[in-house]
């Protein structure tokens, strides 16, 4: 047979010594191995902090987490003492207030001023746009006693206009939250909304749409994954911020978990059972909402970076 056909024998040959022999080295066992010890690394430390914070004072003193099984021995106490006796739960609650308004403002602004840098053509655009890429470096600290001095000058105004003292603070908050998520917010947009292919909108305007039309109905729709990523972003650092509200809100009353676990440092710091509950408590959120928007996360950081 190899006689007859020669070529057919010399093409099967070495096909046959590199299946056998050979030995071709593949990198994805390792890039998996990697990922899950680096998971690993991250998840053990928040594991232990559930579990401690369901753990009675004495169990926690005796022994540590890891031992917990053995005899199980729970206690929901934590949590009900942290929440109802510590004010945790009115903290929770004003963190929500900060957090929601403070991501969907900047989303919407952003999302306005992105698809104007991308899409329309006006005097001195790049400019524009390369003084808000350039607030990027500005540290935080350095803007802090302008904008204190800000928001310090809008307050009498909105507390004669009649709002609550409490609703006062909140504004001031989700200012300054939203003038320092803006430029951030917008590169990311701009980004994305440019990689959206030009024949999409031309064909929208023969159709006779506007541009507030086509940024409604094409521009949002398409941009789900991008808006998804940067409220994660967002409301991330906003809910994990303590410089921020101890600056800023000027109200007690309307401190956040961050604040409120601060203040407890001094009193409770060596009850682990009480300070792992109320740090767990100030986690969870963050935590579910990059669970359930994980899916959008890299397809809206890394969509706008290869046109």
């Amino acid at each position: 047979m190899s006689a007859s056909n020669p070529s057919l024998s010399l093409e099967a040959a070495p096909t046959t010594a590199v299946r056998r022999g050979g030995f071709r080295f593949n990198p994805k066992w390792l890039l998996h191995l990697t990922l899950f010890l680096l998971a690993i690394v991250w998840l053990v430390p928040t594991v232990g902090l559930l579990i401690t914070s369901f753990r009675p004072r004495e169990a926690i003193a005796a022994s540590g987490w890891w031992t917990a099984f053995t005899p199980m021995n729970f206690t929901m106490e934590n949590y009900t003492q942290v929440m109802e006796a510590q004010g945790m739960g009115e903290a929770f609650l004003n963190s929500f207030m900060i957090t929601i308004p403070s991501t969907l403002l900047p989303l919407v602004i952003a999302s306005l001023a992105a698809y104007a840098f991308a899409w329309l053509k006006f005097w001195s655009s790049d400019i524009i746009f390369l003084v808000l890429m350039a607030l990027l470096v500005v540290p935080i600290q350095t803007a802090l006693i302008p904008a204190l001095q800000i928001v310090n000058g809008i307050s009498p105004g909105l507390a004669s206009a009649g709002f609550d003292p409490k609703i006062v603070s909140f504004i001031r908050i989700w200012i300054v939250h939203t003038a320092f998520g803006l430029p951030f917010a917008i590169y990311l947009l701009r980004n994305f909304f440019a990689s959206i292919p030009r024949e999409l909108l031309e064909s929208s305007r023969i159709d006779g749409a506007g541009d507030f039309t086509i940024f409604l109905r094409m521009i949002i729709p398409l941009s789900v994954p991008a808006l998804a990523s940067l409220a994660i972003f967002q409301f991330m650092w906003v809910w994990n911020d303590l410089l921020m509200a101890l600056v800023f809100m000027n109200n007690p009353e309307t401190q956040p978990v961050t604040v409120r676990i601060q203040a407890m440092l001094g009193t409770y710091a060596s009850e682990w059972d009480i300070m792992s509950a109320a740090a767990f408590i100030s986690m969870i959120v963050p935590l579910m909402v990059f669970f359930a928007l994980q899916r959008y996360f890299v397809v809206g950081l890394t969509a706008g970076a290869v046109k």
